[in-house]
This record gives C-alpha cells, sequence and structure tokens, in this order.
C-alpha cells in the first residue's frame, strides 16, 4: 500500500475500516471500481461469499431476541430496542435504508423472513457488523440510483395497510427525512404549502413527480416550464412560491432562504 498516493491509501484505510475487509480485498474491489469508493462497496457486498458468511442460527437468535412475545413479528417495541442496541435513533434515516434492505412491506414491522433475509444479503449476523455497516448505508443515500429506490419505497412503507394514498402529515415528515439528505431548499416550502391549499393525503403519482421536480427544476425555477407535464398540485406549488415572494425572477428571496 504504501506505493499509493494518499488519497488511494485514505480510500483503502476507509474501505477496511468500514467493511472489515483485509487489505488485499480492499485493494481488489477499488481497483474493480477503478477507486470508486461506493462502487467498491457495492462490488465488495454483492459478492456471493460475504451474503453466506452471514451464520444463520446468529440470525434465527437474533430475530428471538427482538420478536413480539405474542406474534412472529419484529413490531414497535422490537424496533426501538434494536436501535438501543445498535445506537441509532428510531427516526434516523439510516433506519430506512435498513428497511429498503429487508424489503420491509410496512413502517415498524419486520417479519421474519424480511429481518433475516436483509441482514443475509448485507453479510450481517451480529449486532457488531450492524453498528459496523451503518456509515455503508448511510453513503448509499449519496448514490443516485439508490437514492431514487429508497425514496420509491418509502412511499409503501409508510403508507397504512390497506390505503392507496400516505397519510399528509406522514407524507411530510418523509419528505423532510429524505430532502434533508439532498438539501432540497424549498422542502419547508412543499410542506407548508400542502397543509395550507391542500391538506389531502398523497397518492402516489403525486410522491414521485416530486422527486422529479426536485431533481430537474432548480430552486429558483428559472427553468420551469410552465406548459410541462407536471401534475396539477405541482403547478400550484409553482403559483403559491411566486405569490408568497419565495421564488422571484428567477432566484430565491432573501426571505425565503432565512425560512
Amino acid at each position: 500500500m504504501n506505493k499509493l498516493g494518499i488519497g488511494r491509501r485514505d480510500k483503502v484505510q476507509q474501505f477496511m475500516t468500514i467493511t472489515g475487509a483485509s487489505e488485499k480485498v480492499a485493494l481488489q474491489a477499488l481497483k474493480a471500481s477503478d477507486w470508486n469508493l461506493e462502487g467498491a462497496f457495492d462490488i465488495f457486498y454483492s459478492q456471493s461469499q460475504v451474503k453466506s458468511s452471514a451464520d444463520t442460527r446468529r440470525l434465527e437468535e437474533l430475530y428471538n431476541r427482538y420478536k413480539d412475545p405474542y406474534s412472529d413479528m419484529i413490531l414497535a417495541d422490537g424496533i426501538s430496542l434494536l436501535c438501543n442496541d445498535i445506537q441509532v435513533d428510531p427516526q434516523d434515516i439510516v433506519m430506512l435504508v435498513l428497511s429498503w434492505h429487508m424489503k420491509a412491506a410496512t413502517m415498524c414491522e419486520f417479519s421474519k423472513q424480511e429481518f433475516i433475509g436483509g441482514l443475509q444479503s448485507l453479510g450481517i449476523d451480529s449486532l457488531e457488523k450492524l453498528r459496523e455497516k451503518l456509515p455503508f448505508m448511510r453513503s448509499e443515500m449519496r448514490d443516485e440510483h439508490k437514492f431514487r429506490e429508497i425514496y420509491n419505497f418509502a412511499f409503501s412503507w409508510a403508507k397504512e395497510k390497506g390505503q392507496k394514498s400516505l397519510a399528509l402529515d406522514t407524507a411530510i415528515g418523509m419528505w423532510q427525512l429524505l430532502f434533508a439528505e439532498k438539501q432540497w431548499p424549498l422542502v419547508d416550502h412543499w410542506c407548508q404549502f400542502l397543509q395550507a391549499r391542500h391538506n389531502k393525503a398523497i397518492s402516489r403519482d403525486t410522491w414521485a413527480q416530486l422527486l422529479e421536480f426536485a431533481r430537474s427544476v432548480d430552486p429558483a425555477l428559472s427553468n420551469y416550464d410552465a406548459e410541462g407535464a407536471w401534475p396539477y398540485l405541482i403547478d400550484e406549488f409553482v403559483e403559491y412560491l411566486t405569490e408568497n415572494g419565495v421564488v422571484q425572477k428567477g432566484q430565491i428571496s432573501d426571505w425565503s432562504q432565512k425560512c
């Protein structure tokens, strides 16, 4: 490793710290990804030997630690205990990423198959390994493709069972959590607009279209196309921003930035 430049040595060290892999494995993964750290993580965690390294017996023991005493599920109390064990807040976005890996159907619930299958896919069979994997899961939010997948997953995960739409308060909480990662400057205005003008549950189409709007339209709306195929609610939001002086002549007002 001494022959590597400082930047590459740092990446090797970071890779080894997060994954627990040897220097040889770190070098192989980083070289295969052309020294892209997140690409190297993907290569490392997709390898079958990592997935198979998770001990099923130990996973069963973990599941039983958190399982509800009256049903074959991990419910809110079990998830709270899990969060305490890995030292994260239950509202931490890393729990959403973990739920995505588990393909969890419902917020605050893990079936046995979801819990064990999700941890196996991550190569985790102990609390220590789960704690070590948290930085990697946080890094996934910076990957545009994975962020989109997690964002779309969040709609079904957060809505009430049997409902087609997402309750407004829940949607607002999820948007504030997700867009805190992406630092979309209009998220608070969007939430205020919905509470003032909409006050209804959020459809899957609105959920999906807002991500496209946040990704493709700059916060000053200089490239917003009024004739575009945006949902009526987003067109109304643009009018709301203009009417309230949040956006003026292609720039965000000073008042907006103070909010």
